[in-house]
């Protein structure tokens, strides 16, 4: 790990992590991730924006001490969770009269989960300030992006906005910035949907509350640094519209072909009607994948057979899934195969009480689908393209 130069004394030290595979045992990291803290020299003290992940501590600390860094003053806590606090008791270490500046509720948290001592808090407010001589340290309250504690550090001397996890990227890289951008957004939009979706209000509000800076700059505490700020601005305002786009997802499995019958049909149906639509087999489900998918679809259709009266169970982790992201989907069905019984409809939307969309009437077959099951299809599509229609004339 060596530091990278931002813009006058301000300085990025990234500890990439090539092979991590999955985060906090649930997120997918296709591509990796980086734990990023920066450096902030002021003419009169220095402060460090963030710490990083435990594992890498050693690494970390090795590189303040290569860069030859005399003093630091504050370590800004902006979010309390271990893979951006978790180096706090390292750095108090290194330099004991250093205070951790931070607010209440991340002050809270930090001392529930970390060893550092009452004493060493400063505790700031939403637009408190915090002196460095010829730089300030503004502080931003934006709680829930994505959890209660989250701030931005704003230093508007050099219009840069340290924003923690929010606007961040999974991407294990050696660029300092982003400028593979269709790369990062396809990294920013895996994580937002995520780790951000579910709070999807709160991060509408956040950007509007950096987007108000003027920056110059926006350094996440994951992936590269924006240095054209309104590239992931646009892209967060998009994602978190209240409106989605006409776009169909069709999370399914399939035991003995009944039900893949189905989605192709009605997959094909859609396409004649102009509709984008995808398919995922969630089986062996990407999570992160799923989620993107599910960011601007208006529409999602839960296809599956019946195991035991109810959803297969890999559908039922999919509706959980979907019901906890906070989707902005507007209508929703479920269609199916069965055997001799089951109310398979109903339990499906029973685990959807989060979902408010309207939901088209169930195409169920028993047994492989035939020309009236295929008409009823017909009838689904019909009513998915006149509900889309009828979205996009209001």
């Amino acid at each position: 790990m060596i530091p990278q130069k931002i813009t006058d004394g301000i300085y990025s030290y990234r500890a990439i992590d090539w092979d991590r595979e999955l985060f906090d045992e649930l997120v997918p990291l296709p591509e990796g991730t980086t734990y990023n803290a920066y450096l902030v020299k002021g003419s009169e003290k220095t402060a460090l924006i963030d710490t990083i992940y435990p594992p890498k501590t050693a690494e970390f600390i090795a590189a303040i001490r290569k860069s030859g860094v005399e003093r630091i003053d504050y370590i800004v806590s902006n979010h309390a969770e271990q893979d951006h606090s978790g180096s706090i008791p390292a750095v108090l270490e290194l330099f004991p009269d250093a205070k951790v500046v931070t607010n209440a509720k991340c002050k809270r948290f930090i001392l529930d989960t970390l060893p550092v001592e009452r004493d060493a808090f400063i505790t700031v407010g939403d637009g408190h300030s915090l002196s460095l001589g010829d730089k300030t340290l503004q502080f931003l309250m934006t709680p829930w992006v994505h959890w209660p504690d989250t701030m931005v550090t704003y230093v508007p001397e050099s219009r840069i906005a340290f924003t923690c996890d929010f606007l961040g990227a999974h991407l294990a890289t050696t660029d300092l910035y982003a400028d593979d951008e269709a790369r990062v957004e396809t990294a920013a939009k895996r994580y937002y949907a995520e780790i951000m979706m579910p709070y999807r209000s709160f991060s509408k509000e956040a950007v509007d509350k950096v987007s108000a800076l003027g920056l110059d700059f926006i350094a996440p505490s994951h992936g590269p640094v924006y240095a054209r700020p309104p590239f992931i601005l646009d892209l967060y305002r998009s994602w978190t519209s209240d409106e989605p786009k006409p776009f169909v997802v069709i999370p399914y499995v399939s035991m003995y072909e009944s039900t893949a019958l189905m989605v192709a049909y009605l997959t094909d149906r859609l396409i004649e009607r102009g509709i984008g639509v995808k398919p995922i087999n969630v089986v062996d489900l990407d999570t992160g994948e799923f989620a993107m998918s599910l960011v601007d679809a208006s529409t999602v259709v839960f296809a599956s057979p019946t195991v035991l009266s109810g959803p297969h169970p890999s559908v039922a982790y999919a509706a959980l899934l979907a019901n906890v992201l906070g989707l902005k989907a507007k209508y929703a069905a479920v269609i199916g195969s069965f055997g001799w019984e089951g109310n398979l409809p109903e339990i499906v939307q029973s685990m959807l009480p989060k979902l408010k969309a309207t939901f088209f009437e169930p195409v169920m077959v028993k047994g492989l689908p035939r020309e009236a099951a295929f008409a009823e299809l017909d009838r689904l599509a019909d009513d998915i393209a006149a509900a889309h229609a009828t979205k996009a004339a209001a």
